[in-house]
């Protein structure tokens, strides 16, 4: 197995957690979490551009795989940007954004995650193949998972600009509580098959991006978080009740039977 190419390594976690260190000074001088979301998406975009700017990097495998990480995350920073312009603050971040150090920690291990995400880009770019079967496969997936994400986030945003209260159970979120989750999953594991082929003996740690995105996601700031929240607002509703015994946590699959 060829050797690890510390530099490229220890150069994008430099660039993440300085795209987050710029982000931090602005948001914890004016106590705001308007830039939270919108640095995330930014910095994957900082990070594929990144590995572009090497002259060789130019091939159609190269630009595709760049591509989908540069759409995926322009697409998710406008998108988060244009829905925090609207509610003006996110909860999330209620008795957070007034403590530095508890602030400063959700901006560190932002820039750790991205980081993390972005291994099998960043590895597959030190030894970048040709376009392959796998790699069609992989770009199919991320597609599947981009369609999913945005279709997901887009109906949920028109029913709260319409001022709805209820949880939402219409569309795809009628086969999936979190729909754009699964999305959002499907995209990273897309890049990892896309990649997977040329990885060799890094695939090891190349995986852990798509494990730790889907980690991330199911256990600790995605479903968890949303889950304890519409339980605080609809637990003792029978209707709501339902919804969640009859509807798939994740996957999007017909409800069960009543």
């Amino acid at each position: 197995m060829p050797d690890l190419p510390v530099s490229a390594l220890l150069t994008t976690l430099g660039l993440s957690m300085g795209v987050q260190a710029v982000f931090f000074v602005f948001a914890a001088s004016l106590k705001t979490d308007k830039v939270t979301d919108l640095s995330y998406g930014l910095t994957f975009v900082a990070l594929a551009g990144l590995v572009l700017v090497n002259p060789d990097s130019r091939a159609p495998a190269q630009l595709a795989l760049a591509g989908m990480v540069i759409l995926w995350g322009v697409r998710l920073a406008t998108y988060l940007l244009y829905r925090i312009i609207r509610i003006k603050r996110d909860p999330r971040f209620d008795g957070v954004r007034e403590h530095f150090w508890t602030f400063f920690r959700f901006w560190f291990f932002q820039g750790v995650a991205v980081w993390v995400i972005m291994l099998p880009v960043i590895l597959w770019f030190e030894r970048p193949g040709p376009w392959s079967a796998g790699k069609t496969i992989g770009l199919s997936i991320w597609f599947a998972g981009l369609v999913i994400e945005t279709i997901a986030d887009i109906q949920k945003f028109v029913l709260k600009s319409r001022g709805g209260s209820r949880w939402m159970d219409t569309g795809l979120w009628r086969y999936s509580r979190h729909p754009n989750y699964f999305g959002e999953m499907l995209c990273w594991w897309g890049v990892f098959v896309f990649a997977a082929g040329d990885l060799g003996g890094w695939i090891w740690l190349a995986v852990i991006g798509p494990l730790g995105i889907t980690y991330l996601l199911l256990f600790v700031t995605g479903i968890p978080t949303l889950e304890k929240s519409a339980e605080r607002k609809w637990g003792r509703d029978p209707a709501y009740r339902d919804y969640r015994r009859r509807t798939s946590r994740l996957v999007p699959w017909f409800p069960r039977r009543r």
